[in-house]
C-alpha cells in the first residue's frame, strides 16, 4: 500500500467521525466530490495548488474564500490541512477513501456497470436493485458505455466482476470448445 493511500485513508476516517458527529456523512461526501471535480476540471487550479513558491498560508486563505459557503467547515478544513502539509495531491485520494468508509459504515457499496449502450436512469436503478440482493448492501450504481462488449453488462462490485456480457459469453465459449479440443 503506498504512502498517499494510507494517508488519504487517515485523513478520510477522520473526516469521517466529523461528519458522522453531525449528522453529515452523505453531505460531505458529496461536497468532498464537488471540490475533487472542481480541482480536476481546471488545470490552473491543481498548478496553483502543485507550485511549491507559494505559501501554504496563502494557498489556504484563497481556497477559504473560495469555498466558504460552498462546503462545510469539516471539508474545508480538511483541504486546508492537506494543503498546509504539502499533500494537496491526495485529495482525490482522501475522497476515494471517504467514499468507502462511509460506504462500508452505511451498509452501501460502490458498482460499476459496463454496457455497450447507454442505460437510462431507471434502468441502471433495476441494475442496482438486482444486484442489491446479491451483494447484501445497498447499491450506488455508476454507468461506463464500454462498446467491446457487444451486448449484455459487467458489473464490478469492489473486487469482484460479475460478467452477463456478449463478448466475456464468447470468450467462456471458446475456452469451453479450446479445452474440449484437448
Amino acid at each position: 500500500m503506498s504512502r498517499g493511500s494510507v494517508v488519504a485513508k487517515r485523513y478520510a476516517k477522520a473526516l469521517f467521525e466529523v461528519a458522522d458527529a453531525n449528522n453529515a456523512v452523505a453531505g460531505v461526501e458529496q461536497e468532498l466530490k464537488a471540490v475533487v471535480e472542481a480541482i480536476g476540471s481546471d488545470a490552473e487550479i491543481a498548478k496553483f495548488l502543485a507550485f511549491p513558491n507559494i505559501e501554504s498560508s496563502r494557498k489556504t486563505a484563497i481556497l477559504r474564500q473560495a469555498l466558504s459557503g460552498k462546503v462545510s467547515d469539516a471539508v474545508i478544513n480538511t483541504i486546508e490541512l492537506l494543503v498546509e502539509r504539502g499533500r494537496q495531491e491526495d485529495i482525490e485520494g482522501v475522497y476515494g477513501a471517504y467514499k468507502k468508509v462511509a460506504g462500508e459504515a452505511l451498509g452501501q457499496a460502490d458498482a460499476i456497470v459496463y454496457t455497450a449502450k447507454p442505460l437510462d436512469a431507471d434502468e441502471l436503478t433495476k441494475v442496482g436493485a438486482r444486484f442489491s440482493a446479491v451483494a447484501g448492501k445497498a447499491i450506488r450504481a455508476e454507468q461506463v458505455v464500454e462498446p467491446s462488449l457487444l451486448g449484455g453488462i459487467q458489473v464490478r462490485i469492489g473486487d469482484r466482476l460479475y460478467d452477463g456480457s456478449l463478448s466475456g459469453k464468447l470468450a467462456r465459449l471458446e475456452q469451453s470448445l479450446k479445452s474440449q479440443a484437448l
